[in-house]
């Protein structure tokens, strides 16, 4: 069974950083069956953050999977990495059969809904290897993503198909920020897997 379609890849940024959106990269009937089984198999709670002293409870569901009880530090919370699941193996080894990358952990976000997104931010917790790369795999509704320069402003966005990989990488994180900005229009769930690298800090 070969789950990748002859999709071509493209850099979406001008400079300062490389993300590289590779569209679809399994057909629409696999995009869905592993849409249904991240939904049922997946151990989701909704995500935290202290903002201000204050524990602030998101509607947006998150998840911490990896290859060890990988500490992960974001938005003042610390989770633990729970044990790989099959379906998240399966999907960490088409991605990096497809990027040549190699990954050991995995951050899921559940959004009920267009109206539940995320604020501007990059990816640069003290627990990510530095400038190692992130990759990005949707399902579910199509939802558009965008990225802005942290000096000259510019912003690019790109709408992120279901069942396709984006992945950004060398210094995309010191340059830009990115965003899944919130819509009204999208009536429907996405599931975004981010596969990242965790360092072990001495």
């Amino acid at each position: 069974m070969d789950l990748f379609n002859s999709s071509t890849s493209i850099d979406l940024l001008p400079r300062d950083g490389e993300v590289i959106y590779y569209g679809p990269i399994m057909n629409s009937s696999q995009a869905v069956m592993y849409y249904d089984l991240l939904m049922e198999k997946i151990q989701w709670e909704n995500d935290q953050a202290m903002m201000f002293g204050k524990l602030i409870i998101t509607k947006r569901k998150v998840a911490w999977y990896g290859s060890e009880q990988f500490p992960y530090t974001y938005s003042n919370v610390t989770k633990t990495a729970l044990p790989w699941t099959k379906e998240l193996l399966e999907l960490k080894a088409l991605v990096e059969d497809k990027t040549e990358e190699t990954f050991n952990s995995c951050l899921l976000n559940l959004y009920h809904s267009g109206e539940e997104g995320m604020a501007w931010h990059s990816d640069g917790e003290k627990d990510l290897k530095k400038r190692g790369a992130i990759a990005s795999m949707s399902f579910g509704a199509d939802r558009k993503f965008a990225f802005k320069h942290k000096e000259t402003k510019e912003t690019v966005s790109q709408v992120l198909e279901k069942g396709s990989l984006l992945v950004m990488k060398g210094t995309t994180q010191d340059n830009w920020l990115h965003r899944l900005p919130p819509t009204k229009k999208v009536k429907s769930p996405r599931i975004n897997l981010t596969f990242r690298t965790i360092v072990k800090n001495s």
